[in-house]
């Protein structure tokens, strides 16, 4: 088979083999489960279950188990797990990161190791990053677990406490990073056992693991109280600080503060201290209130850093900050240390009161608390060195089932941005009228506003991605490889959805009984198989003519700090 060759050039032959060893294994079981009626195949998970708890060892299990899970899915869904994905699986089991390639089929994959390891008895957590794709998720691959006998549930932000322990009493639980770790910190705040929600942390397997556990590790996830603060500082801080003059850039010295954009961090010089202490009528800045260092501080930060659109974006009359990796919003979130107030002052919006730290832990430190530790990304070997050290997690990259048919150009570097939007939007307008759908990835919220702009000019119709639209951007993303479609995108905007070339059939026949005044959920099981139907004609058609243009042409406009946020743009 090729696929060990495959592997053997990548140095990981001996590893590869033995893998190869167990899908062998597992393969010859297929004949086997095939020939089981539903009930037999809902008996024989019942009966590895019960060798699990007699101490057979998981290990031992894995073939069976694993051609069980793909027989399962093979009935429900029409899915057969292929060998790349069987491997996965493996590596998932062993508590390593297996890399699959965008496309790949992780989500169907998981469930291999998830039916494993509840055999034992413990519960499985199944982290992603959004709502949207834990809910998604847990209800694409409920067949699979309803034929094998395993409870499932997606713990949601609406979720009150009696449904949360309902939900993490069953055998998976599908959920965020920050509801699995404010749920745990609630839980140690609790006056009695009974009032905890989660029961265990044996295992958990963390979809797009370099995002949770890279990019946001250091994220303190922090329940809090209030504390008294008068707002009146805030806003006289954010009154004088625009009176300051920042040092001009490459020069020395001079100006009233400094911003060193490396290590994200503002300083005054003496000049700025000296201004400061003149517009407050007081003789020394760090010695006269303790407050008024600090507040000088969170109002110069706000000032020269954070900026609207890019850092957080004023919604519904609040400061909603967006994550800088995802180019997601971040409801609820508000940063520490004054700062958050500080930009409310800025903004001439409500200032509301500090908040004093009940309970606090990073997702680095609450995902250590698992007994077994698992993860799947496209793009983990750039930070294969950090998750050894950090987490002493082994990354394995898993070989594509197909061969890789994507073109992958070099960078072009223009004198300036205009320029360089320039010939984006001809290449735009290129790709469309060859009829070639084209995503474009851009690093803030600022340029996909300023890109949408100049394309709106043209004349060329698009969808815009970014932190102020992301309710609905699983659905636009999954719309994105339709014939002629333009996409722009925050570089992570629609993470976890599935481009299909020609369309998604279940989106299109949403739409189309839209058009004719139905609401799609309402509808009979007929209606809505006959729009499916007549969906998937359409679909079927434009994948053909997608495939024939020349698929999917992906524009990053400007490289990434982080060289693997690039890569998932190109996934």
């Amino acid at each position: 088979m090729d696929l060990v060759s495959k592997a053997l050039r990548a140095g990981e032959g001996r590893k590869f083999k033995a893998y190869q060893k167990r899908a062998d294994a597992i393969n010859r079981f297929e004949p086997e489960m095939e020939a089981l009626s539903d009930a037999e195949i809902r008996e024989e998970a019942d009966g590895l279950r019960e060798r699990a708890r007699n101490g057979e060892s998981l290990d031992d299990l894995l073939p069976e188990a694993f051609a069980l899970t793909r027989e399962a899915s093979r009935r429900s869904t029409g899915q057969r797990h292929y060998d790349v994905q069987l491997i996965g699986g493996m590596v998932l089991h062993d508590g390593a990161i297996a890399e699959m390639r965008t496309g790949e089929g992780k989500t169907l994959t998981a469930t291999l190791p998830v039916f494993l390891n509840t055999l034992a008895g413990g519960s499985v957590h199944l982290v992603t990053v959004n709502d949207y794709l834990a809910r998604r998720d847990a209800e694409w691959m409920k067949p699979i677990y309803d034929a094998l006998g395993v409870s499932v549930a997606s713990v949601q932000d609406a979720d009150d406490h009696a449904t949360r322990q309902r939900k993490y009493a069953c055998d998976v639980t599908y959920g965020t990073n920050s509801e699995f770790g404010f749920d745990y910190l609630r839980d140690n705040m609790a006056s009695a056992l009974e009032h905890c929600v989660q029961r265990d942390h044996k295992f958990a397997i963390v979809d797009e693991v370099d995002n949770i556990l890279i990019d946001e590790a250091r994220t303190p996830l922090i329940i809090s109280g209030q504390a008294e603060e008068s707002a009146d500082l805030y806003f006289t801080f954010a009154r004088l600080v625009p009176k300051l003059q920042p040092r001009p850039e490459g020069a020395e010295e001079g100006g009233d503060y400094f911003i060193d954009l490396k290590d994200r961090a503002v300083s005054p010089t003496e000049d700025g201290i000296d201004k400061m202490e003149g517009f407050l009528g007081v003789e020394n800045l760090y010695d006269a209130d303790p407050r008024l260092a600090r507040h000088f501080d969170s109002a110069l930060k706000a000032h020269a850093l954070y900026k609207r659109d890019r850092d957080y974006i004023v919604e519904d009359g609040e400061i909603v900050i967006v994550d800088e990796f995802t180019g997601r919003k971040m409801p609820g979130r508000r940063w520490s240390e004054g700062l958050h107030q500080a930009v409310e002052a800025k903004e001439g919006m409500r200032v509301q009161r500090e908040s004093r730290t009940l309970a606090t832990i990073t997702f680095q430190n609450y995902f250590r608390l698992y007994d077994k530790l698992a993860g799947m990304t496209g793009t983990a070997m750039t930070e294969a060195e950090e998750f050894h050290k950090i987490y002493t997690l082994e990354v394995v990259a898993i070989p594509t089932h197909r061969p890789m048919i994507r073109d992958d150009y070099p960078d072009l570097v223009y004198k300036n941005e205009a320029s360089k939007f320039n010939a984006l939007i001809e290449e735009i307008e290129e790709m469309t009228t060859a009829g070639r759908p084209v995503l474009v990835g851009t690093v803030s919220v600022e340029k996909s506003e300023v890109l949408s702009t100049l394309l709106k000019r043209r004349g060329i119709q698009h969808e815009t991605l970014n932190a102020k639209f992301h309710e609905k951007e699983a659905g636009v993303v999954a719309q994105a490889g339709r014939t002629g479609a333009v996409t722009i995108a925050t570089n992570m905007a629609g993470r976890g959805t599935d481009i299909k070339l020609g369309g998604d059939a279940a989106g299109f026949a949403s739409e189309i009984l839209h058009k004719r005044g139905l609401n799609p959920a309402e509808v009979d099981a007929e209606t809505y198989a006959a729009a499916l139907e007549e969906a998937k004609a359409i679909v079927d058609v434009d994948h053909e003519a997608v495939v024939a243009a020349g698929g999917l042409h992906i524009i990053g406009t400007e490289r990434h700090e982080s060289r693997r946020i690039d890569n998932q743009l190109r996934g």
